[in-house]
């Protein structure tokens, strides 16, 4: 299984796919990585020499920040927000959606499961 940026890449995908399996490179960067370091996109991982292994994990080292710096730098910006006390870093300590979406309803994912408040249906004024 060839290793590219300390991540195992799955073999049997082709490297265009494949490269995607590493934090922080996504369509665009990988194609930019592959035509940077001269790879045919469409080859196998497998079947990748080991002169274009390291063709490939030059280019990423040298050009992008991927794996464990970025989110190392993703969560000191998000502890920045939060120092600040800006609105962004607010909705972060809370646990809310962060980007304007709505609450009412729906923001499942970033709440969390229902806490159902007990005695609220039945009571009486």
């Amino acid at each position: 299984m060839p290793r590219i940026a300390g991540v195992d890449i799955p073999e049997k995908k082709k490297i265009r796919y494949a490269l995607r399996y590493i934090y922080g490179i996504g369509p665009k960067f990988a194609d930019a990585i592959l035509s940077e370091a001269g790879v045919d996109a469409e080859k196998r991982a497998a079947d990748l020499t080991e002169n274009e292994v390291t063709q490939i994990a030059t280019v990423i080292d040298a050009t992008y920040i991927v794996e464990g710096a970025l989110r190392r730098q993703m969560q000191q910006n998000i502890t920045r927000l939060r120092d600040i006390r800006s609105y962004r870093g607010d909705r972060h300590r809370r646990g809310l959606p962060v980007r304007g979406q709505r609450t009412k309803c729906n923001a499942r994912t970033r709440k969390g499961r229902k806490k159902t408040v007990a005695g609220k249906k039945g009571v009486k004024g």
